[in-house]
């Protein structure tokens, strides 16, 4: 079965536990002695109703306090098809967790209060996932019992975030009408709101086409290892290993070597399940080539045509994590791209992103915790690259404190999804 791999977002106490919980309890995807620790606690809670989001807030501070804390991944299926769901913190506290659970997900699943409407959290939260190439989301406007199950409730805020989604160029929208501790619209329909005919959440993500074909596009593979066998008879095997991000790769495809762009072709192709003629992208793989050229970790194996760019400056978008320190021109950092890692100097602060209005500010000094903006960089090493919009892997990387090894930033090379941010 296919995999579609989600990542929930939303501001505090919009119900994205609860949503959770209310899928893989409705599914039947909880383990028995989960459920019954979450009923035992919901009892001594309040003893008035089960609290689905003790099924997904496993740690014991996100249990005392009621919000979530760090990103919980959770694994359910249905007859039709396997999930990996990611539960991101909605306090703005937090938001850099909620960057590292989008940031491998085919959709976003956007909840909104429906008492409180698009508020900042929902929107930077909408932001961040089209800056991370999410172009699918679905937008549950949640608590609808606590409006009387309003059309016009629902209307309003479906037509407000619409509007912000036209702005990032996220083309591809649904809206539901839920209530997830009722369970209305999340696994079943509802007769409760007979104004909505779109079926549940639930049935739209059973059917939901992730077009994760990327056979047609050109091969990105990096090189994460290179294997040397120790046995004196095996002296001249050499072969290099890493996960495809891009394309599909054959024995006999003409291939460049990136950075020093030398010519070779695949002689062989070993996957965790033996010898292949051709494998295709999220596949690990171990590949020979019918010439022995110097390729060690951090370098590319790429398609002769439509190839990546090899660069030591650029443009990019950064949302910074720190809460300890600014990032400001002039810093340095350790930079971490695919499998390649150096030095890195912030060249220019270019602008800070107003997250309520996408428009640019000018003339900011720093980038604060959870602050996203425009920058220039310079590495120390080539940097095999494509942009981010063309290519989620090669067009990433991380920012690395080199003083305390703290992840400080997660950025995307080129252009933003949603261009000169203007909102209209």
């Amino acid at each position: 079965m296919e995999l579609l791999r989600i990542a929930t977002a939303g501001s505090v106490d919009d119900g994205k536990s609860t949503l959770i919980g209310r899928l893989l309890y409705d599914s039947k995807a909880i383990y028995d002695d989960v459920l019954e620790s979450a009923e035992e606690v919901s009892k001594r809670q309040s003893g008035e109703y089960f609290n689905l989001a003790l099924l997904t807030d496993g740690l014991r501070a996100e249990r005392e306090q009621g919000i979530t804390i760090d990103v919980a991944y959770r694994y359910f299926s249905t007859p039709k098809r396997k999930f990996i769901l990611a539960d991101t913190p909605g306090h703005v506290q937090y938001t850099r967790n909620m960057v590292t659970g989008a940031s491998t997900a085919d959709l976003a699943l956007i909840i909104i209060d429906a008492r409180n409407g698009v508020v900042e959290q929902s929107r930077r939260h909408a932001v961040i996932a089209s800056l991370l190439g999410i172009r699918h989301m679905a937008v549950c406007v949640n608590k609808m019992d606590l409006v009387n199950y309003d059309y016009g409730t629902f209307a309003s805020i479906r037509d407000e975030f619409q509007g912000l989604l036209d702005n990032l160029n996220v083309n591809d929208a649904r809206f539901f009408p839920i209530s997830a501790l009722e369970g209305d619209n999340v696994v079943t329909d509802s007769d409760r709101m007979p104004w909505y005919s779109d079926g549940p959440l639930l049935s739209y993500l059973e059917d939901f086409d992730t077009d994760r074909d990327l056979k047609e596009r050109p091969l990105r593979l990096p090189v994460q290892y290179v294997v040397r066998p120790l046995r004196q008879e095996f002296h001249d095997y050499r072969s290099y290993a890493g996960t495809i991000a891009d394309g599909v790769v054959r024995v006999g495809q003409e291939v460049e070597i990136l950075p020093s762009r030398k010519v070779s072709h695949i002689a062989a192709i070993e996957t965790p399940d033996g010898e292949a003629q051709e494998a295709s992208a999220q596949t690990a793989v171990s590949i020979r080539l019918t010439d022995d050229f110097d390729v060690s970790r951090g370098d590319m194996i790429s398609a002769v045509v439509d190839s990546p760019r090899t660069t030591q400056t650029f443009d990019a978008t950064v949302c910074w994590m720190s809460d300890s320190t600014e990032l400001r021109q002039g810093t340095m950092l350790r930079i971490k791209h695919t499998t390649r890692t150096a030095k890195a100097m912030i060249t220019g602060l270019d602008c800070e992103i107003d997250i309520n209005t996408l428009s640019p500010v000018s003339g900011c000094a720093s980038l604060g915790l959870n602050d996203i903006g425009r920058v220039s960089i310079r590495t120390s090493a080539p940097l095999v690259c494509d942009d981010y919009n063309y290519n989620r892997t090669t067009g990433s990387f991380i920012l690395i404190d080199e003083s305390t090894n703290e992840t400080v930033a997660a950025g995307m090379i080129g252009s933003p999804a949603f261009g000169d941010f203007s909102i209209g």
